[in-house]
């Protein structure tokens, strides 16, 4: 389950809620032409320590869409807007394809 990152600042402290973690997560893995994060699941689970996280999900690809093409993109995006919203290294970001076409 995703907890609420927890962030120190100069004046006190930055709280990033857990659903909004899932929702950049969400909305990179979505801007990949072909993907979708799989639903009902939309399980997101977005683990965070000190200055690192990694992050699970399961993935519908539509059809005519390549596992081995689209995955690792949704990866790398996904990686990229995790990283670029919460200054964390995004160590991993495991993906369960759970549909295809």
């Amino acid at each position: 389950m995703t907890e609420a990152l927890v962030l120190p600042g100069h004046e006190g402290t930055i709280t990033v809620a857990a659903s909004a973690l899932e929702l950049v997560v969400v909305r990179a893995a979505e801007s990949v032409e072909g993907a979708r994060v799989r639903k009902p699941k939309r399980t997101v689970e977005v683990a965070h320590e000190p200055g690192r996280a990694s992050v699970s999900f399961e993935l519908a690809i539509e059809r005519g869409g390549r596992v081995p093409d689209l995955a690792p993109v949704v990866q790398e995006r996904v990686a990229e807007a995790l990283a670029s919203v919460t200054g964390l290294e995004v160590e991993r970001v495991d993906i369960v394809v759970g549909e295809i076409g």
